[in-house]
């Protein structure tokens, strides 16, 4: 999924926990889904700014250089405006858009 592109609320919504755990079963479990899910997203969007940033990089020390990069400001400012990564993961799982399996689960099964 693109980050970029996604529906995610800006800001912190109340949910119902009892809908959110239909799916697997335990609180516990959905909460660590959803939280590697959110590691995943927040490495790849820092992957991303970094990569865009990386251009900007200097390795002389000008007097000129110091004052500030107009795109390097308007880049970060667009990363700042972006759903955070949790809230992101949150949606993704409400929307079954995320893939998991317990191993465990599956070793007490058999």
């Amino acid at each position: 999924m693109d980050y970029r592109k996604t529906k995610a609320p800006l800001n912190t919504v109340s949910r119902d926990m009892m809908k959110m755990w239909k799916e697997t079963g335990n609180i516990y479990e959905t909460v660590v889904i959803i939280s590697k899910r959110s590691n995943q997203i927040s490495a790849y969007m820092k992957h991303d700014l970094d990569k865009k940033l990386q251009e900007f990089a200097s390795y002389n020390d000008n007097l000129e250089e110091v004052f500030e990069n107009r795109e390097q400001i308007e880049i970060s400012r667009y990363y700042e405006k972006l759903p955070k990564s949790t809230l992101i993961a949150i949606k993704e799982f409400e929307d079954g858009e995320i893939y998991w399996k317990n191993p465990v689960k599956k070793e007490l099964a058999e």
